[in-house]
């Protein structure tokens, strides 16, 4: 392990030291159960692309999601011909044709969403869902409900996994209200995953291999962090769970058509978000850029939060050379979703960042902490527990917070292995 590796043992710190310093009861530190989370997600990282058998699987993963976001352009382009990548009626740039986001993203979204509701019909995803519950229950201390309902986050999203334990959700504790929160806004849904890879699968080798991993490592360190910002409380006992009840499907076409149409609605979420979120940032900075310029340059948003995330992407382990870049698409994932930044980090030259980095800061930004998932937070366990409600917007905030860190946390501890690992 060389210097730069151990560079990242201060992003480690200076998550957990914010939190702490944040905490509702500084004297409750969840130590054992922070250890725990910190040798889960080493442990998962050594297993998914230290273990032959294991790269073998996270390769047939990455051939999994070409082969899916190829069948979905063969849709998509058949729908929206030379739109969407079809035959151009023009004679195009020797790059070909355009990438056009609604077109070539967007519908990967909507058919993965029907997949994984036709795997959780098949038992797939709820065998996966189960086996991933456990191990939280065990190694984090989690009661039953909501380290099933953590579990069923990484698969299926911030406001999809709680869905099955609503029945629980008007009895969980505040912390562990909290910390489906924030879960929910450190990791990914499945549907997204496969659109990430595709932004990234031109710069990142095995890109399909690390979204898939950032979003389940991340669940632990949202829990840990969650916990150390709202301890848990004593009262927190053993409960049984039902898997399944409130997600049912009569047919497997049934599960295509309903979560298809599922699909639509993450969709038309997502793409709302970023046109309103682009455009309500693009008003600020034309109001900022009125201010007399700095450094040569108009004032902007992003600018200003480049600056205060810098220290930040350098404790995560990038070097003091890019950290400004790294900072940077750190604020475009706060204020503009991950999306934005992960088109720009697919976008960002080689000479800008270096694999390493370009490594490190995937998984910082793949999460949903951003300011838009804040409000479909709320909305969604607003109407899964409307008598909580009031709860729920006193800690979005928090677990926005939260969610934020542990990315960066997951982040440094894939700094802290050796770049080899990931080079097989």
């Amino acid at each position: 392990m060389g210097l730069q590796n151990l560079q990242s043992l201060a992003g480690v710190a200076l998550t957990i030291l914010i939190c702490w310093l944040l905490s509702e009861n500084r004297r409750r530190f969840p130590l054992r159960l922070l250890l725990g989370a910190i040798a889960i997600q080493i442990a998962i990282v050594l297993l998914l692309f230290g273990l032959p058998p294991a790269r073998a699987v996270l390769n047939g993963v990455s051939l999994a999601v070409d082969g899916l976001s190829a069948s979905t352009q063969a849709g998509t382009a058949f729908v929206f011909g030379y739109l969407a990548g079809g035959d151009q009626p023009y004679l195009v740039a020797p790059a070909g044709p355009p990438f056009l986001f609604a077109f070539r993203v967007l519908p990967v979204i909507l058919v993965v969403c029907a997949l994984s509701a036709l795997l959780w019909h098949w038992g797939i995803l709820k065998w996966l869902t189960r086996g991933f519950g456990l191990v939280f229950e065990k190694s984090l201390g989690l009661r039953g409900p909501p380290a099933l309902a953590t579990a069923a986050t990484i698969f299926m999203g911030q406001v999809e996994g709680p869905i099955f334990i609503r029945s629980y959700l008007p009895h969980l504790t505040r912390s562990e209200l909290f910390t489906l929160m924030a879960v929910g806004l450190a990791c990914v849904s499945g549907s997204t995953m496969v659109a990430y890879a595709t932004m990234l699968s031109a710069t990142l080798p095995n890109a399909a291999a690390h979204v898939l991993a950032a979003s389940i490592i991340s669940a632990p360190a949202g829990v840990a962090l969650a916990r150390i910002l709202v301890p848990p409380s004593e009262a927190e006992t053993a409960q049984p769970v039902d898997l399944g009840d409130e997600r049912r499907y009569d047919s497997s076409i049934d599960a295509v058509i309903r979560g298809a149409g599922d699909g639509l609605s993450v969709v038309l979420n997502v793409a709302a978000a970023l046109i309103v979120f682009v455009a309500l940032v693009t008003m600020t900075d034309r109001i900022l850029g009125m201010l007399p310029h700095i450094g040569g340059a108009p004032v902007s948003l992003q600018r200003g939060l480049a600056i205060l995330f810098t220290p930040l992407a350098w404790a995560i382990g990038l070097p003091a050379s890019e950290a400004h870049k790294g900072g940077f698409l750190l604020g475009t994932k706060l204020v503009l979703t991950e999306f934005t930044a992960f088109i720009d980090l697919g976008a960002t030259p080689a000479g800008e960042l270096s694999q390493r980095s370009r490594t490190i800061m995937t998984y910082a930004l793949c999460g949903f902490a951003n300011i838009a998932s804040v409000g479909i937070t709320t909305a969604g366990f607003g109407v899964l527990s409307p008598e909580r409600r009031s709860e729920v917007l006193a800690l979005a905030w928090k677990a926005l917070l939260a969610g934020f860190l542990a990315t960066c946390m997951t982040a440094s501890i894939i700094g802290l292995m050796p770049e080899a690992l990931f080079h097989h």
